[in-house]
């Protein structure tokens, strides 16, 4: 990830070049002291990160961030807590109060790469597909619309797929995992062990659970990450997630 840090105060900025040099999958791009310089950089340049100080002279961060068009994936860096409501109302990544240790650091940059690699995998060119799935039923293959799919759960060797009001669920005999490669990862995602789910359908998220079309869900908690970023690139209403 291509990398630009935001800082009037020479010190903040220095530790944020050393962290960034220690991370793998960071490349530092430049460094600037205020809100035009950055403005410039990112106006000619490719910039996939930006780590951000919100009080600089002239512009300040989250006016920065306001005024961006397709900004790129933004940590904010500072040293007040009382701006972290409207920051992550601007779809922030993080937002680090300093001084930062290098372990809430790497967490935060975690975080970003998650995004960025689920962003990527959007943007790329999507092969025709269907609006359906066959599946084996009793002795037929039986024709199942995305659409009407709600949740689907595993139950051993079988899985059940729960359709919309006036729909029959549809038992098969499949584990999880193989019908979980038939469905696209844009319209679907495991969120338990025993559970996919419609994102479409989500009505609202809580920390271990979630309702979907009415039916409550459990999260999975190696799932919980994965379904954050969804929730934060979708908008989706969010109870007690973090």
């Amino acid at each position: 990830m291509r990398c630009l840090i935001v800082d009037d105060e020479k010190p903040a900025l220095e530790l944020l070049e050393d962290n960034v040099r220690k991370v793998p999958f960071l490349t530092l791009t430049g460094t600037c002291r205020n809100s035009f310089e950055a403005l410039e950089i990112l106006r000619n340049q490719q910039i996939d990160l930006v780590f951000l100080d919100i009080r600089m002279p002239g512009i300040n961060g989250l006016d920065l961030i306001r005024g961006l068009q397709n900004a790129p994936l933004i940590i904010l860096v500072t040293a007040y807590d009382h701006h972290a409501v409207e920051a992550f109302q601007l779809n922030v990544v993080d937002y680090l109060l300093k001084p930062v240790s290098f372990e809430r650091f790497f967490s935060a940059v975690n975080k970003a790469h998650d995004l960025f690699t689920l962003r990527k995998q959007s943007a790329q060119v999507q092969l025709p597909r269907h609006d359906h799935i066959f599946v084996n039923a009793g002795y037929s293959l039986v024709k199942v619309r995305l659409q009407d799919i709600i949740y689907i759960e595993g139950l051993k060797d079988y899985v059940r797929i729960n359709l919309c009001e006036g729909e029959e669920p549809v038992i098969t005999r499949i584990s999880l995992r193989d019908l979980e490669n038939k469905l696209p990862s844009d319209l679907f995602m495991r969120v338990h062990k025993s559970f996919i789910i419609s994102l479409d359908r989500i009505d609202s998220v809580q920390k271990y659970k979630l309702q979907v079309s009415g039916q409550e869900i459990p999260i999975g908690g190696l799932y919980r990450n994965v379904l954050n970023l969804h929730i934060n690139e979708r908008n989706i209403q969010v109870k007690g997630l973090d």
